[in-house]
């Protein structure tokens, strides 16, 4: 592979852009928040066409500017122009989260909406958010929601998990996520239970 085919290789593209976001300058209390590693990785997972998260990570214009300037001032990359079906039960999923949240950094609020936003995918969790693997996904749950993340003790996967909790709190007790039946593993996860 020349130089030339790997700038056009989906993961070499969002590693260099993943590196430029993460040497990017940012306020004092950006640079000292883990979340700053997750949202550079899903801005640059978007950018490298990556995930389903719709233009502006699903945080709108205003949130996502306010974001860029806070936490990778000077960022410009064009992210696809994608818009996503908000799930009538959006509002639910943020609240389940928020409710959730470590209440350590201000931007729990932002990953909260992104992965409520997320949930509308038709992958795995952490492929919707433009993540590289699961493992992220589990880091970035034990960071904003830990209660939730010490709660997943079957290791199930975490949209499946998002959703069992909140159609329980609802009263419902059979709750696949509406894109599971979508998903090549559909098997995996909705096996006999670990």
């Amino acid at each position: 592979m020349n130089d030339s085919d790997r700038l056009h290789c989906p993961a070499t593209l969002r590693a260099i852009l993943l590196a430029d976001l993460l040497t990017t300058s940012a306020t004092a209390m950006a640079r000292s928040d883990p979340n700053r590693f997750f949202l550079a990785s899903m801005i640059a997972g978007q950018a490298a066409d990556t995930g389903c998260l719709p233009t502006h990570l699903g945080l709108g214009d205003k949130n996502y500017q306010h974001l860029v300037a806070e936490y990778f001032l000077g960022f410009d990359a064009p992210a696809p122009s994608r818009q996503v079906q908000k799930v009538p039960e959006w509002d639910e999923l943020q609240k389940l989260l928020l409710d959730h949240r470590a209440h350590e950094y201000q931007s729990e609020i932002w990953i909260a909406d992104i992965v409520a936003t997320a949930c509308t995918g038709h992958n795995h969790l952490w492929q919707d958010l433009g993540l590289v693997s699961r493992d992220e996904l589990s880091k970035l749950m034990w960071v904003n929601f830990p209660e939730l993340a010490r709660d997943n003790t079957g290791d199930m996967k975490w949209k499946k998990f998002i959703y069992r909790r909140f159609c329980s709190s609802e009263g419902i007790y059979v709750c696949p996520a509406p894109s599971c039946g979508e998903c090549k593993d559909y098997s995996k996860c909705f096996g006999a239970e670990n």
